[in-house]
C-alpha cells in the first residue's frame, strides 16, 4: 500500500511538472545572433528539477509530457521535428544531470552534474541535428538545407553551410540554454526540493 502511494505521488509530481513545463514552453523568444528557428524557453527547468528530485527517468517523462501537450494544444509547424528535437535535447540534459546528481546529492555535485549535462546536451544536440533532425526536417517539410543555411546566415555571417550551422548556431545555442537553465536550477532547487 505504501509503495503504491509513493508511486502515485511520484506520477502526480511528474505530471504537474510536465504541465508546468508545457505552459512555460509557450513563452519562447529568439536569441540573437542564433538562427531564427532556434527559440529559447525555460521549459527544461521543471524537467531538470524533477530529474534532480526523482531521478533522470522522471525528468525524461516530464519532457515527453511537455512535448505531447504542446503537439495536442498547438499542433506542429515543423512536421514534429521541433518537438522531437526539444524532447531529445531536453532529455539529454535531464539524463546526464539526473544520473550524476543522484549519485551524490550535494551542492558541489549539483554544479558538476549541471556543467557536464550542459556540455553533453550541446554535443547531443549537435549530433542529432546534423545526422537526424535537419535531414528529417528537409524531407518532412520539403525545405532544403540551403534555405535553412541562408536564413541562418542572414543573422550570423559565420554560418555558410550545414557544418557551420551546427558549429556556430546549434552548439552555442544549446550551450547558452544549458548554462542559463543550470544557473536558475542552482538558485531555486533547494527551496523547491522541500516541496518535492
Amino acid at each position: 500500500m505504501i509503495k503504491t502511494k509513493t508511486k502515485t505521488n511520484k506520477l502526480v509530481k511528474i505530471a504537474i511538472f510536465g504541465a508546468v513545463a508545457f505552459v512555460v514552453m509557450l513563452f519562447e523568444f529568439p536569441i540573437y545572433p542564433m538562427p531564427p528557428f532556434l527559440k529559447f524557453d525555460f521549459s527544461d527547468l521543471p524537467a531538470l528539477i524533477i530529474a534532480f528530485s526523482l531521478g533522470p527517468i522522471a525528468g525524461i517523462i516530464c519532457e515527453l509530457i511537455k512535448n505531447l501537450l504542446y503537439v495536442i494544444v498547438r499542433g506542429s509547424g515543423t512536421g514534429f521535428v521541433g518537438e522531437l528535437a526539444n524532447f531529445l535535447i531536453g532529455s539529454s540534459l535531464c539524463l546526464a544531470a539526473g544520473v550524476l546528481y543522484n549519485i551524490h546529492k550535494t551542492k558541489k555535485m549539483a554544479i558538476i552534474s549541471l556543467g557536464v549535462a550542459t556540455i553533453f546536451m550541446a554535443i547531443v544536440g549537435s549530433i542529432f541535428n546534423y545526422y537526424v533532425l535537419i535531414p528529417f526536417y528537409e524531407n518532412a517539410m520539403n525545405f532544403p538545407i540551403e534555405a535553412i543555411v541562408n536564413m541562418s546566415h542572414a543573422v550570423n555571417s559565420l554560418i555558410v553551410d550545414k557544418f557551420t550551422l551546427i558549429l556556430f548556431g546549434i552548439f552555442p545555442f544549446n550551450l547558452i540554454k544549458g548554462i542559463i537553465i543550470s544557473i536558475i536550477t542552482i538558485i531555486i532547487y533547494k527551496s523547491i526540493s522541500k516541496l518535492l
